[in-house]
C-alpha cells in the first residue's frame, strides 16, 4: 500500500526509473542525494521522505545497482561511491512499517555485504593501479565506501556481528597496503567504540584471525600511522574485554609480544598508548590485578556472608523476643494461677469453718429454744417428737457441709493419686530408657554403617519399598483382626464375670424352683439381672426413711428389708436371688 502525501519529486523519480533503460538507472538514482540534502537532518520531513523512497522501491534499486558489475555502471566508481552514501543515509533512521522483517533480515545484511564487496574491488583496483593520481582517486572512493559502511553500522548495530564475521572484512584487514590497512583498522576501531560486545559473539577462529592481524601490523610495519592505529585498537580490545587481555598474556601464540614491544622502545618515541599496552601486558600488573580481584572477591564474599548473618539474626530477633515474652507471660500466668488457687483454697477453708461454726451455733440456739418452749410437765413423747424435729433441722444445716467436705477430700485424693502416678510413670519410663539405651546406640551405629557401606540402586530401592508397603499392609490387616479378637475376648470375660456374679447371687439348691435354671440359659440374663439390681437399689433409696438417706446418694446401697418395699419383687426376678 503506497503512502498518501508523497513528495512529487519522489513520484517523478520513481516513474523515471521505471521508464528508463537499465544503464541509465544509476545516474537517475543520484538525484536522491539532492532530495535528501534538501531537508534538515533528524526532521520529521526527512523521515517521511525516507519512507516514501523505501515504499517506491528506490532503495532496492540502489542495492541492485551496487550488486552489478562495476565496469558496466555509467559513471564508474564516482556513481558507485555516491550510491553507497545515498543507500546508507536512506537506511539509517528509516521506519519500514509493515515490511520491517524483510528490511531488517534481508535488505540491511545485503547492503552491508555489498559495501564489503565494493571495498574488496576497490582494494584490488588500488593495488593494480599504476599511476599515483588514479591511486589517490581510488583511495578516496574507498574512504567514501568505508564511511558509508560505518554510517550504516552506527544506525543499525545489529549488523556489526555480521560484518566482523564476514570473510571480505577479514581480507580487507589483511592487506599490506598502508593506506587501506589504516582505513580498515580505523573503521574497526570506530565499530568497537560503538559496541564492543559483538567482538566476543563471533566465532573463536575469526576472533583469533582479527587479533593476529592487528598484532602483526603492530610488530611488523614501520609506518607510524599503522602502528598508532594498531596500538589504539589493541588497547581498546584489551581494556574492553578481559578475555582478550588474558589471551594476550597467557596464550603461547602471543608469548613474545611484550618483549618485542620492549625492543621497539629503544631508539624510538614511545607514545602513551603503547606504554599503557605494555603496562597491561606486564606480569607485575597482571599479578597485582589478580591480587586485587582476589581481594575484591574476598571482600564481596565477606560482605555477603556478614549480610546473611545479620539478616538471619534480624529475622530471629522477633521470634526470640516473642519467645522471651511468651516465657515471661507463661511464668507470670502460672504464678498468678497458683496464687489464685491458694487464695481460693484459703477462702474455701474459711467458708467451711464459718459454716461449721454457724451450724453449731444454730443447733445450740434451736436446742435452747426447744427447751424453753417445752413445759416440764409435757409427756416424754412430745420431747421425743421435738428431738426428731431438731434432728431434721440439724440435718438440713449439717448435711450440705458434710457433702462439701467429702467432695474436697475426694478431690485431694484424686490429685494425690495423679501425682503419684505421674512420678511412678516417669521413673518407670526413665528406667526403661536407660535399659534400652545401649541397644539404641547399637542400632544407630548399624544404620550408620549400612548407610556408609551399602549402595542401593533405584530398582532395588523400589523393590524394598514395595516389600515394606506389603508388610505394612499385612501388619495393619493382622492388627485389625487382633483388635476384633481382643474385643471378643473382652466381651467373653465380661460375660463370664456376669455369670459368676449371678451364680454367687443365685439361691441354694434347696430353694431353687423349676423355672430358675431355664433363666440362666437365656443370653439376656446379664442385662436383666443388672436392670433388676439397679431397680432394687432405686426402690430401696426411694422408700428408705429420711434418717437413712443422710450422707447417701441415689446410687448407694441402702439396707432395707424386702418386706418393707411396697412392690412385689418376685415379678422382677429373673436370675434368682438369695433370701435376705
Amino acid at each position: 500500500m503506497k503512502p498518501t502525501g508523497t513528495d512529487p519529486r519522489i513520484l517523478s523519480l520513481a516513474a523515471e526509473v521505471a521508464k528508463s533503460p537499465e544503464q541509465n538507472v544509476p545516474v537517475i538514482l543520484l538525484k536522491l542525494k539532492e532530495i535528501i540534502n534538501s531537508t534538515s537532518l533528524g526532521s520529521s520531513e526527512l523521515k517521511k521522505i525516507k519512507q516514501d523512497i523505501y515504499c517506491y522501491d528506490l532503495i532496492q534499486y540502489c542495492l541492485l545497482v551496487l550488486s552489478q558489475d562495476c565496469s558496466r555502471i555509467q559513471g564508474g566508481w564516482t556513481t558507485i561511491s555516491q550510491l553507497t552514501q545515498i543507500l546508507s543515509h536512506c537506511c539509517v533512521g528509516l521506519e519500514p512499517g509493515e515490511d520491517a522483517e524483510e528490511f531488517y533480515n534481508e535488505l540491511l545484511p545485503s547492503a552491508a555485504e555489498n559495501f564489503l564487496v565494493l571495498g574488496r574491488h576497490l582494494q584490488t583496483c588500488f593495488i593494480n593501479a599504476a599511476k599515483g593520481e588514479e591511486k589517490d582517486e581510488l583511495l578516496h572512493f574507498f574512504q567514501i565506501v568505508a564511511d558509508s559502511l560505518f554510517w550504516l553500522l552506527g544506525g543499525h548495530v545489529q549488523l556489526i556481528q555480521n560484518v566482523l564475521q564476514s570473510d571480505h572484512f577479514l581480507h580487507l584487514l589483511q592487506t599490506d597496503n598502508v593506506q587501506i590497512g589504516s582505513t580498515v583498522m580505523t573503521v574497526l576501531q570506530n565499530i568497537l567504540q560503538i559496541n564492543s560486545g559483538d567482538l566476543l559473539r563471533i566465532e573463536g577462529k575469526t576472533l583469533h584471525s582479527i587479533l593476529d592481524e592487528v598484532v602483526f601490523k603492530l610488530l611488523s610495519t614501520r609506518s607510524p600511522e599503522i602502528r598508532s592505529t594498531a596500538t589504539k585498537l589493541l588497547l581498546l580490545m584489551a581494556e574492553s574485554h578481559q578475555e582478550i587481555l588474558i589471551l594476550l598474556r597467557l596464550s603461547a601464540c602471543y608469548k613474545g609480544v611484550r618483549s618485542l614491544l620492549n625492543n621497539q622502545e629503544t631508539g624510538s618515541e614511545f607514545n602513551q598508548e603503547l606504554r599503557q599496552l605494555l603496562g597491561l601486558l606486564s606480569p607485575k600488573v597482571h599479578q597485582e590485578e589478580e591480587e586485587q580481584k582476589l581481594h575484591q572477591a574476598a571482600c564481596l564474599i565477606q560482605a555477603y556472608w556478614k549480610g546473611f548473618q545479620t539478616r538471619k539474626r534480624i529475622k530471629k530477633l522477633p521470634s526470640a523476643v516473642t519467645a522471651l515474652q511468651r516465657s515471661f507471660r507463661t511464668k507470670r500466668t502460672t504464678r498468678l494461677v497458683k496464687l489464685n488457687r491458694h487464695k481460693e483454697e484459703e477462702d474455701h477453708r474459711l467458708q467451711v469453718q464459718l459454716q461449721r461454726q454457724r451450724a453449731m451455733r444454730l443447733s445450740r440456739e434451736l436446742r435452747l429454744n426447744m427447751l424453753e418452749i417445752v413445759h416440764p410437765a409435757v409427756p416424754g413423747i412430745c420431747v421425743t417428737f421435738c428431738c426428731i424435729i431438731l434432728l431434721r433441722q440439724l440435718s438440713v444445716c449439717v448435711v450440705p457441709f458434710l457433702g462439701q467436705v467429702e467432695k474436697h477430700n475426694r478431690e485431694m485424693e484424686e490429685k494425690s493419686a495423679l501425682i503419684i502416678q505421674k512420678h511412678w510413670r516417669g521413673y518407670r519410663e526413665r528406667k526403661k530408657f536407660h535399659q534400652q539405651k545401649p541397644s539404641l546406640v547399637e542400632y544407630k551405629a548399624a544404620v550408620t554403617l549400612q548407610r556408609a557401606v551399602a549402595q542401593m540402586s533405584d530398582v532395588a530401592s523400589r523393590d524394598l519399598h514395595a516389600q515394606a508397603q506389603e508388610r505394612l499392609q499385612h501388619y495393619f490387616m493382622g492388627r485389625a483382626i487382633e483388635e476384633r479378637a481382643q474385643q471378643h475376648r473382652e466381651a467373653l470375660m465380661a460375660q463370664i464375670s456376669t455369670n459368676i456374679e449371678q451364680l454367687i447371687r443365685a439361691p441354694s439348691l434347696k430353694e431353687v424352683e423349676e423355672k430358675e435354671p431355664e433363666l440362666f440359659i437365656s443370653r439376656s440374663r446379664p442385662v436383666a439381672a443388672k436392670a433388676k439390681q439397679a431397680h432394687l437399689t432405686t426402690l430401696k433409696y426411694i422408700q428408705a426413711p429420711w434418717w437413712k438417706k443422710i450422707g447417701e446418694k441415689a446410687g448407694d446401697e441402702i439396707d432395707v428389708a424386702q418386706d418393707e418395699l411396697s412392690v412385689e419383687l418376685e415379678t422382677l426376678f429373673i436370675g434368682g436371688t438369695k433370701p435376705p
